[in-house]
């Protein structure tokens, strides 16, 4: 169960961000500089943290919740979601990583495509004509290429980008997503249950800017590698 730090009475705002963290204190402060100053609510999960990722973000106008224990992101992603669509005011949720990869202005981008196409779930790529994608090493590219290969065999949805961190859902439709793979498999596990549960899906063409930081952090060809298995193991679960 998740331990609510602090919840900030803020001005209404119907779109919640989902941001899982783990030992992010060097960078989440940034992030939260450039999330709080458009109009969504901000919800960070501390997913037990070693360092002072949780007393940072209890310095921004935020919900910031923490697990007790490190669990993985998919179960932070839970977390926060779970918690948001406690919130009456909430009308769409999107997930947004925590290491700076992502531009916040995307986040609007995937909220204005469900209002105007009338879906339920906007996934963003990284990939395609309009996409922004820089830093990224071949030896990665190749990799997710193939993990989005694997997902769309095992799910049937014709996606780009299987584990892309930013995403948006209306309520109605992340009431009915039940994350429970903990690591990077719930990416899968997310398009496995859109394709089950028959929603209405597009993508979205967003940024993704790979850095020192979040190459060190987990965008390694390590970390791709383990991509790859958990989407064979978890992507059907």
């Amino acid at each position: 169960m998740e331990g609510i730090i602090k919840a900030m009475s803020i001005l209404p705002k119907h779109i919640f961000v989902i941001v899982p963290s783990y030992n992010e204190g060097t960078v989440i402060g940034k992030i939260l500089e450039e999330l709080v100053t458009q109009e969504v609510r901000v919800v960070v999960v501390d997913d037990g943290s070693a360092d002072e990722t949780a007393e940072i973000a209890l310095g921004y106008p935020v919900y910031v919740l923490k697990h007790p224990f490190n669990l993985g992101q998919g179960a932070a992603l839970q977390t926060g979601m779970t918690f948001a669509l406690r919130q009456p005011d909430c009308r769409y949720l999107v997930t947004f990583d925590a290491d700076g990869q992502h531009d916040p202005q995307d986040i609007f981008r995937l909220v204005d495509a469900l209002e105007k196409s009338n879906v339920e779930v906007a996934l963003g790529t990284r990939f395609g004509d309009e996409a922004r994608l820089s830093g990224i090493r071949k030896s990665r590219y190749w990799v997710l290429k193939l993990a989005t290969w694997l997902t769309k065999l095992l799910t049937r949805l014709e996606v780009s980008d299987t584990h892309n961190g930013v995403r948006a859902f209306t309520a109605p439709a992340a009431r009915r997503i039940h994350l429970t793979q903990n690591r990077m498999s719930h990416a899968s596990e997310i398009l496995a249950q859109i394709s089950k549960l028959k929603m209405m899906y597009m993508e979205v063409p967003v940024t993704v800017r790979y850095t020192p930081y979040s190459m060190q952090k987990g965008q390694s060809i390590w970390n791709a590698i383990d991509i790859v298995w958990d989407t064979l193991v978890g992507g059907l679960k």
